[in-house]
C-alpha cells in the first residue's frame, strides 16, 4: 500500500481563521480540492487559456457544436448540431 503524499500550502490569516472551527480540516480541504477539480475545464485544466493545439481541436469540434444557454437553468452548455431539435443535421 502506497503511503499518502503530504501537500502543504500557505494560507492567509482570514483562511486560517475560517478553518479553525472545522473538526477535520484535512478531510475538508481534500473534499474541497476534489470538488474544485471535478469542476475544472477539461481543455484548459483551469488556466482559462487554450494552447494553439487545443484551439485547433476546439475549432474542429465547434464546427458541429454550439455553446448555448439552457432554457431551464440558464447555464451555458454545449449542444451537438447533429442532435439539436429542428436542426437540418438532426434529420427533422
Amino acid at each position: 500500500m502506497k503511503k499518502s503524499d503530504i501537500i502543504t500550502f500557505k494560507a492567509d490569516k482570514s483562511l486560517t481563521e475560517a478553518l479553525e472551527g472545522i473538526p477535520n480540516r484535512s478531510r475538508f480541504i481534500r473534499s474541497a480540492v476534489l470538488a474544485a477539480l471535478d469542476s475544472t475545464c477539461p481543455l484548459c485544466k483551469g488556466t482559462g487559456i487554450m494552447t494553439p493545439n487545443q484551439r485547433q481541436h476546439w475549432e474542429s469540434f465547434r464546427a458541429d457544436h454550439e455553446v448555448e444557454q439552457c432554457h431551464d437553468c440558464h447555464e451555458m452548455h454545449l449542444v451537438c448540431a447533429h442532435k439539436k431539435p429542428g436542426s437540418a443535421r438532426s434529420g427533422k
